[in-house]
């Protein structure tokens, strides 16, 4: 039987140590983890089983390791050290048997993105970017639906444009909306973007490194690689959405608390196709992934054991590619979920309803 593996790390520390160690998650503060976690082995975390394809009914198997590296222990730590315990990480995946690797989360955007972890493995390796960008821009699309925001008449902002998943997001987005802004911290590769995009993009490009400019935008994709919230209340309009693919997340969670008046989303859930069981509690519900993870699975089905997403450069021509793929095994955008709650169309509404009377209240 073919098969996969995909690695995760500790996100939030405290809690995501005590998924599968409860008592270290315990006993442990957020800065014990991340020094433990320097010494500590790959950690074999469950086997995944169920995935069956809706086109071919072929069924494949793949298993959960950990990196035990938290993002910020990956941030401060060389890059040689951390590309070791990645490798180290993916030689576990060898010896389970897996035909190709998914690298999840901060493993995927450490150095070169995947480059130097892939030409170390015998097996290939995938970031899952490819799949990300597919349902990211899937996901803002639909959020403007049912928001009532019309993308040909909005503006849309792309937070780390200048990134390898940004770029490709921008690049789709610039041919639909009506204007794009583009930010990010690095004015000169803003103005790369910029120029790179006007050559076919229907929208009005503006690029800025400042916060600041999101008031002017109704639908707003982040997907940073900052281990720090980036997104706070004060930078939104009322009644807009705010896609967010980055984990850790760019959003800082109070948005939710102090703004009922816009729609923050999760990125890139997907449901996968079949009965799976992944004897491990991630943080979603059953049967869902990030489409990370999900583009690893349809290239499993698929018999396509080669490094896919590696490096930087995410061609749309791949995008395309892994979405065909993916839409054949019967991968489907899942519901809407925002910080690890499911949103609920109600929810929506209250949403609507309150960016309508806040509007009122200061026309008032």
């Amino acid at each position: 039987m073919d098969s996969f593996a995909f690695i995760i790390h500790p996100i939030d520390p405290k809690r995501d140590v005590s998924r599968k160690f409860p008592f270290l998650g315990k006993v442990l503060n957020e800065r014990q983890i991340d020094f433990f976690s320097t010494f500590f082995p790959p950690v074999y975390i469950s086997e995944i089983e169920g995935i069956t394809s809706q086109a071919t009914g072929k069924t494949v198997k793949g298993w959960f390791i950990a990196c035990p590296y938290t993002p910020r222990r990956m941030m401060e730590l060389p890059e040689r050290t951390v590309y070791r315990k990645i490798i180290q990480t993916g030689r576990m995946a060898e010896k389970l048997g897996a035909n190709i690797l998914g690298l999840g989360a901060f493993t995927s955007v450490v150095g070169d993105a995947g480059v130097t972890i892939a030409n170390a493995l015998d097996i290939p390796v995938t970031t899952g970017d490819s799949f990300t960008v597919a349902m990211a821009v899937q996901a803002i699309r639909e959020a403007a639906r049912v928001m009532d925001i019309k993308m040909e008449d909005a503006t849309v902002a792309i937070v780390g444009a200048t990134g390898a998943i940004g770029r490709v997001c921008a690049e789709l987005l610039a041919g639909e909306a009506a204007r794009t802004l583009l930010l990010a911290r690095d004015e000169k590769k803003l103005q790369v973007l910029r120029d790179r995009l006007q050559v076919k993009a229907r929208s009005e490009l503006l690029i800025s490194t400042k916060m600041d400019v999101l008031k002017d935008a109704q639908l707003i994709l982040t997907v940073t690689s900052s281990i720090h919230d980036v997104i706070r209340p004060e930078h939104l309009q009322r009644g807009s959405v705010v896609c967010d693919v980055a984990r850790p997340r760019d959003v800082s969670a109070m948005v939710a608390a102090v703004r009922d008046d816009i729609l923050v989303i999760d990125g890139g859930m997907v449901d996968v196709p079949g009965p799976v069981n992944f004897h491990f509690d991630f943080g979603f519900p059953e049967g869902k992934v990030y489409a990370c993870m999900a583009e690893t699975i349809a290239l499993a089905l698929e018999g396509r054991f080669e490094d896919y997403t590696v490096g930087r450069d995410i061609t749309l021509e791949r995008v395309k590619d892994i979405t065909a793929m993916a839409d054949k095994h019967g991968f489907r955008m899942s519901g809407f979920r925002s910080f690890e709650r499911e949103v609920t169309s109600e929810q929506i509404e209250t949403v609507k309803k309150n960016a309508r009377i806040g509007a009122h209240t200061q026309r008032g």
